[in-house]
């Protein structure tokens, strides 16, 4: 038999992003042509779609994990990596998307409905892309930014427009086999019904759906039995018909006091009290069914409730009760909203909006939140200095660095972007395009050597030519250098002039 699963959970991994590629142009006379690497492809996203053909969630029930396609990474000869292939799964008409928290992020109802649950990783850009003016050759890329990975609940929630409620064997399922082309199991047993089962019924001009809901019985709505599995299929009916058993034998047992049980559970569950109700007194094709149906019938209508005497075996009755449906699914249409069609939503962003926000935490680091900050952190490579300092760039274009310093950040404090740490050093920042030297290197980030520098030794040659007055000879001043002081100054000069190269 096949298996009903109307609850799973996903567990979605979009995409990677490719790496761009650093990459110079060289040929024949031409040793550097200039940079030429592609740019990484886009990461797959995953995407629900509403199809009508799909009636349950037991594909994803077995297959849980669900990972789009990674972006490929770009080439030299300005070459772009492909796009990783997206993936479209297809769910029922009705299907709630949920965090696992209960935080509803989608309700797809209609056919073609989609909704992108997990977006791929950005391909990263290669270095011909990032070639500019001051920057003609840079020494790196950015690398792919990964997908997003998440997990979300689908709920499923038949859509239809009348909902059958009632006590397990009160006759449900014959019911809706009769007034439509529905083939449900039906057997002499209680919960013979363990999954809902759709409907479509004609009347004249009137087309509407019907769901069985099964597994209703006192304590449903918190628990017990399969109430809760089940109750939520009753959330978009417009019309609600309570389904008697009028010949029932077990004890404690009759039609006023199944409609209260079950308008109890109802009641506990919620949101259902504005429903319009019918009450259909079923198998009054048996004799005592009959007799109880014509005692409570009074009480019933007392109640402000029409009431219907039906038989799902001799179909007498059928032909009322669904005309009596076909009426308040047609009211409840004519009250419901006109649908509109969904309309894009442009919301600009604030003049004085950076981005970004930072934040001072107890320990006497900063945070940095944003998604332009957090994605450049992710699409840089620390191994290569010259990354590092277009990055730093970045940030100081952005303002991170002068909003740091408001906040009170000092030099060598623990500042966080993303899954990053950094010690801040603000001398690091350049707030223009900088032009470094070696592809790769950044001179703003090596460390201090100690060698002296050329100033310093210029100025320790001055010094050493200045000698005491006790050394002089008669023939020898300070205005007549010897040959050997030449020839010492002329090397220096030399070296000075190297260094400064």
């Amino acid at each position: 038999m096949t298996m009903f699963v109307d609850r799973v959970v996903l567990h979605l991994q979009a995409g990677d992003g490719g790496h761009g590629c650093v990459s110079i142009h060289r040929e024949k006379f031409k040793p550097f042509g200039g940079p030429d690497g592609g740019n990484g492809g886009h990461g797959g996203s995953v995407t629900l779609v509403v199809d009508p053909q799909v009636h349950t969630l037991l594909d994803f029930h077995f297959h849980p994990h669900v990972k789009g396609e990674n972006g490929k990474g770009g080439a030299g000869s300005n070459r772009d990596g492909a796009n990783g292939r997206g993936l479209v799964l297809k769910v029922p008409n009705g299907t709630v998307v949920q965090t696992p928290g209960g935080e509803v992020l989608a309700d797809m109802v209609g056919a073609g409905t989609t909704f992108e649950v997990a977006r791929g990783g950005r391909g990263g850009r290669g270095n011909a892309s990032l070639a500019n003016a001051r920057r003609k050759a840079p020494g790196f890329a950015e690398l792919g930014e990964p997908g997003e990975q998440l997990d979300v609940v689908l709920e499923l929630k038949s859509v239809a427009d009348v909902g059958l409620v009632g006590f397990p064997s009160a006759g449900k399922s014959s019911l809706i086999s009769v007034i439509s082309a529905a083939k449900p199991k039906i057997a002499d047993y209680p919960f013979t019904t363990l999954v809902p089962n759709l409907g479509v019924v004609r009347v004249d001009n009137h087309t509407f759906t019907v769901a069985d809901v099964p597994g209703l019985i006192p304590g449903a709505a918190t628990g017990k039995g399969l109430g809760l599995e089940f109750l939520r299929h009753v959330e978009r009916c417009a019309v609600l018909v309570h389904v008697i058993d009028t010949a029932t034998l077990e004890p404690g047992r009759d039609p006023l006091a199944d409609i209260d049980a079950i308008e109890s559970e109802l009641s506990q569950y919620g949101g259902l009290t504005d429903r319009p109700r019918l009450v259909a007194l079923n198998k009054i094709d048996v004799p005592d069914g009959r007799d109880l149906a014509d005692i409570v019938r009074a009480d019933l209508e007392a109640r402000g409730l029409r009431v219907f005497e039906v038989s799902a075996a001799t179909h007498e009755g059928l032909k009322e009760l669904m005309f009596a449906m076909a009426e308040l699914v047609e009211k409840a249409r004519a009250a419901a909203p006109p649908a509109e069609p969904t309309r894009i939503v442009i919301r600009p962003r604030a003049v004085d909006d950076t981005g970004f926000t930072i934040t001072a935490e107890p320990d006497g680091s900063f945070t940095v939140r944003g998604e332009r900050p957090e994605r450049w952190v992710r699409q840089t490579n620390f191994d290569n200095d010259e990354a590092v300092g277009y990055l730093a760039d970045r940030l100081a274009r952005l303002g991170v660095e002068d909003k740091l310093a408001k906040a009170g950040a000092n030099p060598g404090d623990l500042v966080r972007i993303g899954e990053r740490e950094f010690d801040w050093q603000p001398t690091l920042y350049a707030g223009v395009d900088f032009v470094p030297g070696n592809r790769g290197t950044d001179v703003r980030l090596e460390e201090k050597s100690s060698r002296p520098s050329a100033a310093e030794r210029l100025a320790a040659r001055k010094a050493r030519r200045v000698r005491p007055a006790d050394e002089l000879g008669a023939d020898v001043t300070d205005d007549e250098p010897t040959a050997a002081d030449d020839l010492d100054d002329d090397l220096d000069d030399e070296q000075w002039a190297s260094d400064e190269k």
